[in-house]
């Protein structure tokens, strides 16, 4: 079982990697968002450092799927490679971070390793909207991601809202941290564990819906 974690920045996926991890024996692989030397700059001038620091999280995220995921039995994944590509590369391309030729690059590179890549049994996306996120940005601290702009978070979750109404990949689970505060409520926590195995059960017997809590 592969089961891919996706959602916002402060949406709360590292979390429910953890929770996932801890209650079913997976193998967690987190995002390496404090390894990119990139980031603090990348937030202080997007038009200067988008193309460096998408290519180091590109980098970073084939690597962990060729040497963790792929020959990995039972594995969680904080965010896809396919955000990478298809929200947050492409919302800078379309917000003119990214020029033409930098986005084709970027894409070019994307498309030439995503073939030999796992695709994931189960995608968990967590839906959050604006001040759920900002709220969660705040509450963990990190310095660079106080400046993020709130019309940068609106976007990302404008593609990401487009990209999980056409994702065909594997059975989605899509989880509200609007209303399921699964990081402090035992109570949410446990339901949302028997949904989640009720929607694997369903999908292993060829029922494959979408579904929301």
């Amino acid at each position: 079982m592969y089961v891919a974690i996706a959602g916002n920045i402060g949406s709360g996926k590292s979390t429910l990697t953890r929770l996932l991890a801890e209650r079913y024996s997976l193998r967690p692989v987190y995002e390496a968002v404090d390894e990119n030397p990139y980031l603090a700059d990348f937030y202080n001038d997007m038009g200067r450092w988008a193309f460096h620091s998408q290519i180091f999280f590109l980098a970073k995220r084939l690597g962990q799927h060729l040497e963790q995921i792929n020959p990995a039995v039972h594995v969680v994944q904080d965010r896809t490679v396919f955000e990478d590509a298809y929200i947050f590369a492409q919302n800078l391309w379309l917000e003119g971070h990214l020029s033409n030729r930098d986005w084709n690059t970027y894409l070019s590179l994307y498309e030439g390793i995503a073939p030999a890549l796992r695709k994931p049994d189960l995608l968990i996306y967590v839906r959050a909207s604006l001040p759920t996120l900002q709220a969660h940005i705040s509450r963990r601290g990190r310095d660079y991601e106080q400046k993020i702009p709130v019309t940068y978070l609106a976007a990302l979750n404008r593609l990401y809202e487009a990209w999980i109404g056409g994702y065909a990949l594997s059975p989605v689970l899509v989880i509200s941290s609007d209303t399921v505060n699964y990081a402090d409520d035992p109570e949410a926590r446990e339901l949302m564990f028997r949904l989640l195995e009720a929607h694997i059960k369903d999908a292993k017997s060829g029922l494959n819906y979408p579904l929301q809590f």
